[in-house]
């Protein structure tokens, strides 16, 4: 029996994704798949949205699907018309996708890239950006959980700073949503982005936004697909809707939209009371009682994700040792959280992401192979 503890790459699907998942596949196999996609058009094209938005807690007309949320990132902030006498804040826990595309539209437009400084303690300096915000400010990006270690950053108070000023605020929600309670509303941001198949535990290829009015007003797209577009002459189109369904193509992978559609419904009927930061403090332990061990373990609120070192064994030699004893870990890049993990000398490192589907024998289990792969 494996123990998974890659959440943080992809969580299990529950069986409910896999009948959704394997079952719309079945259907169109045997009768078509645009007659599949006609008998589920109400879930299709309502329900995983109405489900979305409850996950969420964000207006329904802010919700588009996609098939990844770096997609999603860029589709939306890759579209905004920013200029060079704009300015973008990032954090030094931005995600290197996120990073690259920014960067192009600095290349390309001659924007700024400021970074957000961090407080000894690895938290974001709130004073810092409170006392330095400022019109030119066009947008703040960061994320809510990096994907390179378990902070929380304070997404709710940063929303708050930031109500005031003109600038746009996008955050990566990818390795909270699932496990860490948000809302889209209590955020306050105009861009929040997401991916179905961590914690979650939905479909690989599946990921979503919420996207504000303002910042759909702001964004320039150069294309509109069919299910939103229509060409009302022979050099003119009309755009139906000022949904976020706008940024959507037509063509999708309908299998795994039915498969999110499991996922969230599952998550919003869960009602286990697991203490999920007693899950991550068994594995925080375990890891500190041996020697050598270095954690990478910034800020003081912290997701179910532990990044760690070991001054003898390389991460790869860690993860092929737990594998080989029935655990399932993966090795952080550091070139995925490029800014606070080059600052940080981590190369790569071995990250540990339980969940609560995770027992108190998964992570005994963890620790002893732990304590077999290490000495």
């Amino acid at each position: 029996m494996t123990v998974h503890l890659n959440t943080a790459g992809a969580g299990l699907m529950p069986s409910s994704v896999v009948e959704a998942l394997c079952g719309y596949v079945a259907e169109e196999a045997a009768g078509g798949s645009y007659e599949a996609e006609q008998r589920y058009a109400p879930v299709l094209e309502g329900e995983v949205y109405r489900i979305l938005a409850q996950v969420l807690d964000a207006p329904e007309d802010d919700l588009a699907l996609f098939d990844s949320a770096t997609r999603a990132y860029c589709s939306v902030i890759g579209n905004l018309p920013l200029t060079a006498a704009d300015t973008v804040w990032v954090t030094p826990y931005e995600y290197a996708g996120n990073l690259i595309l920014l960067h192009g539209m600095r290349r390309r437009l001659g924007l700024r890239i400021e970074v957000v400084p961090l407080l000894p303690d690895g938290n974001v300096d709130l004073d810092w950006m409170a006392a330095h915000i400022h019109d030119g400010v066009a947008l703040v990006s960061l994320p809510h959980v990096p994907s390179g270690c378990g902070v929380i950053n304070p997404v709710e108070e940063i929303g708050k700073i930031l109500a005031p000023w003109r600038c746009f605020y996008a955050v990566d929600a990818c390795q909270s949503v699932g496990q860490v309670p948000l809302s889209v509303a209590a955020i306050g941001c105009d861009l929040l982005t997401g991916a179905g198949r961590k914690f979650l535990r939905g479909v690989r290829g599946t990921g979503f936004a919420a996207v504000s009015p303002r910042l759909r007003s702001a964004v320039r797209l150069p294309f509109f697909d069919l299910q939103v577009a229509d060409m009302v002459a022979d050099d003119a189109f009309e755009v139906s809707t000022d949904t976020a369904r706008r940024f959507e193509f037509a063509e999708r992978n309908n299998a795994a939209v039915l498969g999110l559609n499991a996922a969230l419904h599952h998550h919003a009927s869960r009602t286990d009371d697991r203490a999920s930061g007693a899950l991550r403090e068994a594995v925080r332990g375990a890891i500190e009682e041996i020697p050598g061990t270095r954690l990478i373990d910034p800020g003081t609120r912290h997701a179910q994700i532990v990044t760690f070192l070991h001054d003898r064994v390389t991460p790869e030699q860690v993860r092929t040792g737990l594998r080989a004893r029935g655990i399932n870990v993966w090795i952080a890049q550091g070139s995925h959280t490029p800014l606070y993990m080059r600052a940080q000398q981590v190369e790569f490192a071995v990250r540990v992401s339980p969940h609560y589907y995770n027992t108190d024998a998964d992570i005994e289990a963890f620790a002893v192979a732990l304590r077999a792969t290490l000495n």
